[in-house]
C-alpha cells in the first residue's frame, strides 16, 4: 500500500483538485484507493459524492472506534467508484487537537507521539487499499504532520507566484525535520499548479523552482478544471482535445502513476 499526501501550508493552490483527480485516475485503473480527507472544510469529501454531519476521523485516530465506522463508499456515476472509498471530514475534524490534548496519556501509551497515530492506523488496513491519497488543510497543525509522518509521498501543488514560493521555506523545514526524525524514505514533488504559462513572471518562477526542487509537469489554470470539480468529472474522462487532460497525462507519467 502506497500513501500519498497532498499538502501545502497555503490555500488555494488545487490541493483538493490534485487528490481528486488522483484518487480517481487511479481508481480507473482498477487499484482499491482509499482517500482520506483531512481538511475540516470537507471539499474532497464533498467532490467525492460524500457529506457527513458529524466526521469520527478524530475518534478513529485516538483508537476510540474502528476503522469500519469513519469509511465510506465514493459516490458518483462512473465505474470507477466501486474502487474507491473515502474517510469524510465535517468540521468536527477542528476539535482534533483539543482531543488530542485531552487524550494525551493514552495516545503516549499506545502510539508513543500523537504524530505516528494515523500511520498506525493506516498499517492496521494496508491488505485492502493499494493506494492511499491524504488531502490535508492549509496550515501545520496535528492533521499535516501525521500525513507527512505516515506518507511515502508528497505532493506540493504550489503557484508560480512569489507568496506562494516563499511559503515553501517553512512546509520545506518541517519536512526535513520529519524526514530525520519519523519517516527517512519520505519523498516530496512539488506540482506547479493553476500556471498561466503566458506571463513571463510565472515562467522564471518555475525556473527557479526547478534549480532547487523535484519539479513536475505544470497544470494549467483552464476553466476545464473548475469544471471538472464542478460536474464530479475527472479531467481523464474529458474529450481528447482537452489540454487539461493532456497535462494530467504528463503529470502522472512523470511521477510513475
Amino acid at each position: 500500500m502506497k500513501i500519498i499526501t497532498v499538502a501545502n501550508n497555503k490555500g488555494g493552490v488545487g490541493k483538493t483538485m490534485q487528490c481528486f483527480q488522483l484518487a480517481s485516475y487511479l481508481a480507473n485503473k482498477n487499484y482499491k484507493v482509499l482517500a482520506i480527507d483531512l481538511d475540516s472544510q470537507a471539499n474532497l469529501s464533498s467532490t467525492l459524492g460524500v457529506n457527513v454531519h458529524r466526521t469520527l476521523v478524530p475518534e478513529w485516530l485516538i483508537g476510540d472506534v474502528p476503522f469500519e465506522e469513519v469509511v465510506v463508499p465514493a459516490e458518483g456515476h462512473y465505474d470507477f467508484f466501486k474502487n474507491l472509498h473515502v474517510v469524510p471530514s465535517s468540521r468536527h475534524l477542528a476539535n482534533l487537537s483539543k482531543l488530542l490534548i485531552l487524550s494525551e496519556s493514552e495516545v503516549r501509551k499506545n502510539a508513543g507521539r500523537k504524530e505516528r497515530l494515523l500511520k498506525q492506523r493506516l498499517q492496521k488496513i494496508s491488505d485492502f487499499y493499494d493506494f492511499v491519497v491524504i488531502d490535508t488543510p492549509p496550515m501545520l497543525g496535528d492533521e499535516m504532520i501525521m500525513a507527512l509522518v505516515a506518507s511515502d509521498q508528497i505532493l506540493i501543488p504550489t503557484q508560480a507566484q512569489d507568496y506562494s514560493i516563499d511559503g515553501l521555506e517553512e512546509l520545506m523545514d518541517t519536512f526535513e525535520i520529519i524526514k530525520e526524525s519519523e519517516n527517512p524514505n519520505l519523498q516530496f514533488s512539488i506540482i506547479p499548479s493553476m500556471v498561466n504559462k503566458r506571463r513571463k513572471i510565472e515562467k522564471v518562477r518555475m525556473e527557479e523552482l526547478s534549480e532547487s526542487f523535484d519539479v513536475t509537469p505544470a497544470i494549467r489554470n483552464l476553466v476545464e478544471m473548475q469544471e471538472s470539480i464542478s460536474l464530479k468529472k475527472p479531467i481523464f474522462l474529458m474529450g481528447k482535445s482537452s489540454k487539461g487532460k493532456q497535462d494530467y497525462v504528463d503529470l502522472w507519467e512523470s511521477l510513475g502513476f
